[in-house]
């Protein structure tokens, strides 16, 4: 199997695809670097110099354009995403902290007939990491002695907090622990690219489940898998939707 092929399990692009990437910074450039690698050409590289406002995103520049990756940051996502989708190109959105508007750019999607991809990280640990925290949100949904609670860590140029991850953590165990609060507690320092983790304590003893990331070569794994998988659809998809249809592929195929 080459590495094209075992990277998607999507047949219909297992080819060369053209990446247009908004935002050349440290996750832009990792982006770039191992992009070749995984069976794209980057043809478009915009940073905010050559982007202001949006301005840059134009029809002949997105000629040719299979997807484009954004990781600019939040007050630029919606009015890059209308120029895109205006462009005809399919988008995966890996920046955060824009979710507010997430109703908006639904309109944007659907009106141009495109495909978007969003996630608060792309990380596929992160995205397993979540159904681990479910799972154990259910076991110790049954037991008020143990107290919830979430940490997350990151690098001090990091803008928001708390993290987009520790925002989604909080929303999808929160509601399987009996409408308990669940404090979010976050740091910025130093150059860590991420840590989250939940919680449960008690006054006998404490269960932590932690992830920890290495670097932001999976955040990049992820963003690319799904851009190949977004080319040729149609709608605003979570990447939960991406994980679960290449695992059902995955299973298929065994």
């Amino acid at each position: 199997m080459s590495e094209l092929s075992a990277y998607s399990t999507n047949p219909a692009v297992e080819r060369t695809l053209n990446l247009a990437l908004l935002g050349y910074g440290k996750m832009g450039r990792t982006i770039a670097q191992i992009a070749p690698q995984r069976g794209f050409q980057v043809r478009l590289v915009m940073d905010i110099d050559a982007n202001p406002h949006a301005q840059g995103i134009t029809r002949e520049k997105f000629e040719g354009m299979d997807v484009c990756l954004d990781f600019t940051a939040p007050d630029a996502v919606v009015e890059n995403a209308r120029r895109v989708a205006e462009a005809g190109c399919n988008l995966v959105i890996g920046t955060t902290g824009w979710t507010d508007r997430l109703k908006e750019v639904r309109q944007i999607v659907e009106k141009n007939g495109i495909g978007l991809v969003h996630a608060a990280n792309f990380s596929i640990g992160v995205n397993l990491f979540y159904r681990a925290a479910q799972a154990a949100a259910e076991i110790f949904a049954g037991f008020p002695m143990y107290e919830p609670y979430i940490t997350e860590a990151h690098h001090h140029t990091k803008k928001d907090a708390p993290s987009g991850t520790a925002k989604e953590l909080k929303r999808q165990v929160e509601s399987l622990l009996s409408g308990r609060e669940i404090p979010v507690a976050s740091i910025r320092a130093g150059y860590i690219p991420g840590a989250h983790e939940l919680g449960f304590d008690s006054e006998a003893d404490t269960v932590l489940l932690r992830h920890t990331a290495r670097g932001r070569q999976g955040f990049a794994e992820g963003a690319l898998l799904a851009a190949r998988w977004v080319v040729g659809k149609k709608g605003l998809f979570a990447f939960t939707e991406v994980l679960d249809d290449e695992r059902l592929s995955m299973k298929v195929k065994e």
